[in-house]
């Protein structure tokens, strides 16, 4: 199971170590994202789940496609698994920069 997060929250999770996997295309994470996150698309997640270990935090634009990452990521026993709400545009609608 994995849980849905705040953009607070997850500066705080980031700050303890947790790592950001933001799930858009390449295109969509080129216009901007999160500090630190690293891109893997939703498509090849499960070609990459093997490599990824929690704590994790998934993020895309909206939130939808990366509560179907942390559903699937917490599937699969990676660890624990964050989803975070509202996506980017939480992050941004919470006045936290992109790069």
């Amino acid at each position: 199971m994995y849980q849905d997060i705040t953009p607070q929250e997850l500066q705080a999770l980031q700050q303890s170590g947790a790592q950001v996997i933001d799930v858009r295309e390449d295109w969509e994470y080129g216009s901007g994202h999160i500090p630190g996150a690293r891109n893997i698309p939703l498509g090849t997640l499960p070609d990459q789940a093997s490599t990824l270990q929690g704590p994790l935090v998934v993020v895309c634009g909206s939130g939808g496609r990366s509560a179907q990452a942390a559903q699937y990521l917490a599937a699969n026993g990676v660890g624990k698994v964050a989803n975070l709400l509202g996506g980017t545009a939480g992050w941004i609608r919470s006045g936290l920069t992109i790069e």
